[in-house]
């Protein structure tokens, strides 16, 4: 009996075009003007997953002193894939705990999260003083500690994970896709994604029907 469904950020709830894996770094980044400066960090970092850290500190570090207000108006509002919110919908009202579990950013999560009237939200936190980013970040979804974040909200929750769904679309999703009870790889980035999941579906619209389905 699946009583939650939790879904990754980028490139599931959210799909930034234009911008490596959809994500929402990546758009804050083109939204603060700093498009280039953004792409050169992420090439040095590709293929280091273990110095993910260092990656979120220094996209932080080049937001010091940018208002929030100049890169929310080009990240508002938040583009779902079609189907999305009517999805959501369908799933809250079988009164399943929703919520975001994800290494994007909290900025766009919580956003996401009061629109589509999501229980939770974790991702990293870009903190903000008097209007402006202050160049620091807190981590609180590493690139590779998903499945233990997944592991404590449902813990909180007084969940077992066989009663938890997972919807992601890249390759840090899979350890959660083999933890959970149900896993659906929604427009995945690669092969082994979809390998891994449960189910596939390329259409948001068609989630709610995979989750009755184990229900």
């Amino acid at each position: 009996m699946i009583r939650a469904v939790f879904f990754d950020l980028d490139g599931t709830l959210v799909r930034y075009h234009g911008v490596p894996y959809e994500s929402s770094w990546g758009a804050i980044g083109r939204a603060a003007g700093l498009g280039p400066e953004w792409e050169r960090i992420l090439k040095r970092y590709l293929g280091k997953p273990h110095l993910y850290p260092d990656w979120v500190r220094e996209n932080a570090s080049l937001l010091r002193g940018v208002p929030v207000a100049n890169v929310e108006r080009g990240i508002f509002p938040p583009p779902y894939p079609p189907g999305a919110p009517e999805a959501m919908a369908a799933l809250r009202s079988r009164g399943l705990v929703l919520g975001i579990v994800s290494s994007g950013v909290g900025l766009v999560a919580e956003r996401v999260r009061e629109e589509l009237g999501l229980d939770f939200a974790v991702a990293n936190e870009l903190l903000v003083e008097d209007g402006v980013f202050t160049g620091e970040a807190v981590i609180r979804v590493g690139l590779g500690d998903k499945r233990s974040v997944v592991e404590q909200e449902a813990r909180r929750r007084g969940l077992d994970l066989t009663e938890v769904a997972f919807v992601g679309d890249h390759l840090n999703d899979v350890p959660v896709f083999q933890t959970v009870g149900y896993a659906i790889a929604y427009c995945p980035k690669a092969p082994e994604v979809a390998a891994a999941a449960h189910a596939v579906a390329e259409d948001f619209a068609l989630i709610p029907k995979l989750v009755r389905s184990t229900s």
